[in-house]
């Protein structure tokens, strides 16, 4: 405990990695989307001391804005992650096992594979796919080493196109991502955790929109392996950051298949 509070008080800096909650941001049409009300205002209801409240009301589905996937998201032939059956699982309207609530808060290395650097570009080209080869260059040219345990988040510079939803998502031109030898190389380093910039943790072919999903199956069901989406590396990359201490903690939502998150990357200042 000393050693970490002299580490804080020598000075660190947080990187704040998720993208803002509010009704305009790109949801996926699989998904219900944000929504906020102001259900009682200030006046409404004045104190014998002249104080008074607001609060308000959010709907969300689990997987809008930066959400990170529950083990419990995608299954393979009615097969979770171990084999467990996902029509069993979800009985009842909610999942008996895989859901959110197991997966533990993370605190630990995070390292940063920056795509678009590597390819000497600010944002990569819809559709184009991040490859094995592509991921281990990256680390080679940044220095890193992925090691068993970490959480490797890998950059593509889609966050640039945030502001235009429909771009963002993608249907028409297709949008970057890992394709299944990329998802294969990030399990076999043995990563506990990754995640990326886009709507789904995939390459997605234009007009295909979400119908296959491999890179998901993949980690999920066969590595049970979290996926984190909709994040923004932007500051991360430009402060030329490479490896970090990752803060991550899922909302114990009982049950359910993914949770907003708000991530953190943190480093000596």
């Amino acid at each position: 405990m000393d050693a970490l509070l002299s580490a804080i008080a020598a000075g660190v800096r947080v990187f704040d990695l998720g993208q803002p909650l509010e009704p305009s941001i790109p949801v996926s049409p699989s998904h219900p989307p944000f929504r906020t009300a102001l259900m009682r205002r200030h006046g409404d209801i004045v104190r014998a001391d002249g104080s008074s409240a607001a609060n308000d009301l959010f709907t969300s589905g689990t997987h809008v804005g930066t959400h990170v996937d529950a083990l419990a998201h995608v299954s393979l032939d009615d097969r979770l992650f171990g084999g467990a059956s996902a029509s069993v699982a979800q009985t009842g309207g909610r999942f008996a096992s895989h859901g959110i609530e197991e997966m533990p808060p993370l605190v630990c290395r995070g390292v940063l594979l920056d795509i678009p650097r590597l390819k000497g570009v600010d944002c990569l080209e819809p559709e184009y796919a991040i490859t094995d080869s592509d991921l281990a260059a990256a680390a080679a040219a940044q220095g890193v080493e992925v090691r068993a345990g970490d959480v490797v988040l890998v950059r593509s510079g889609w966050p640039k196109h945030w502001q235009d939803p429909v771009f963002f998502l993608g249907h028409a031109h297709g949008v970057p991502g890992p394709d299944v030898s990329g998802a294969h190389w990030i399990s076999a380093q043995g990563a506990v955790c990754t995640g990326a910039e886009t709507v789904a943790y995939e390459q997605i072919i234009a007009g295909r929109g979400h119908t296959l999903l491999p890179v998901h199956v993949h980690l999920l069901v066969e590595q049970g392996i979290n996926i984190i989406e909709m994040l923004d590396l932007s500051e991360l990359a430009a402060a030329g950051v490479s490896e970090f201490t990752f803060v991550l903690a899922p909302l114990k939502i009982v049950g359910a298949t993914g949770s907003p998150v708000r991530p953190l990357a943190v480093v000596s200042a």
